[in-house]
């Protein structure tokens, strides 16, 4: 780890664009402790074990069909902002095509080092992901998990590795279990995401796009929190509690942080869709829940998010 090659990655990028990617992948990893990926033979095998019992623990609960994605990968953090890039260029792509921009050269420097700090920060507290590689050509997706930061936190919060790790896999499979019964969700977030970004690259602030984007999210994180209270093969009411407490502990600088990257955003979408999809599986059961999937026009809207009796009646009729 060098913050001096970091510093000097920003200060000499170059090109065309408002945004240097590659300093970008250079600058975050010089400030990233990559972290271990040196899995032993029986850590390897939990992995395995742990996706694959996940798998059929959700098709039980939710009665969906899915499957997990062909891509399941073990990172360290290295890896983890080297696939995560691409993300990040695709959708700021249409912002950078929009014309030219006063003192180039200032504005790449500042893009490019505010671009690197983020991934850099994502990339020291990213647990598991699924990833549904927006805006990327054909359909596949992906499944991560960053070693280094799952062997972190479990110290940290002084709970078993195996059982950490595992209930970290359950919440990305669940999420696979999302986006594999409703093929058309990926389209759908991609569409509300080029329209919200068009818009700001022209000046302008959609704010139905963004509305519907963070209505369709809320979503997504709400049935993964219905699914894992049902799928989990243990308790972990204790597993939640310590990491919402170490949030609370966290110091004001490391909370501005989280604000600034959208986290405290991702907080919330869980808290709202949980009790949106409690409200809705008291009433339906599971099933009646995952009727979300079912088509577009099934999501909730924001408004029926705060109203679960009003989405019932919608989908119902």
């Amino acid at each position: 780890m060098s913050l001096y090659r970091s510093v000097r990655a920003i200060a000499e990028s170059t090109g065309e664009g408002p945004i240097d990617w590659d300093a970008v992948a250079e600058a975050a990893k010089a400030s990233t402790d990559p972290g271990s990926i040196e899995l032993t033979a029986d850590e390897r095998a939990g992995y395995a074990a742990d996706v694959r019992d996940a798998r059929a623990r959700v098709r039980e609960v939710s009665t969906m069909a899915f499957d997990v994605p062909d891509v399941v990968e073990v990172q360290n953090r290295h890896h983890w902002i080297d696939a995560n890039i691409e993300t990040f260029r695709r959708v700021m792509t249409p912002i950078e095509q929009h014309g030219p921009v006063l003192f180039p050269g200032v504005t790449r420097t500042i893009n490019t080092g505010t671009m690197s700090v983020l991934l850099s920060v994502l990339a020291r507290n990213v647990l598991g992901q699924f990833d549904p590689l927006l805006l990327a050509e054909g359909d596949d997706h992906a499944l991560y998990f960053v070693r280094p930061n799952i062997r972190q936190i479990a110290g940290q919060l002084d709970v078993e590795y195996d059982r950490f790790r595992r209930w970290i896999a359950f919440h990305e499979v669940t999420h696979a279990a999302e986006f594999g019964a409703a093929p058309w969700l990926s389209g759908h977030l991609e569409s509300r995401m080029e329209s919200g970004i068009e818009a700001l690259a022209s000046g302008d602030l959609d704010r139905e796009a963004f509305r519907d984007l963070d209505a369709a999210m809320t979503a997504v994180e709400g049935y993964a929190e219905l699914l894992m209270d049902e799928a989990f093969d243990d308790e972990y009411a204790d597993l939640r509690e310590k990491i919402e407490a170490r949030r609370r502990g966290r110091d004001p600088v490391s909370k501005l942080l989280r604000q600034l990257l959208g986290l405290g955003l991702k907080r919330r979408q869980y808290e709202r869709g949980k009790r949106f999809f409690e409200s809705v599986a008291a009433q339906r059961g599971i099933a009646g829940a995952s009727a979300v999937w079912d088509r577009p026009e099934n999501l909730p809207t924001d408004a029926e998010l705060d109203d679960p009796a009003r989405w019932l009646a919608r989908v119902d009729a």
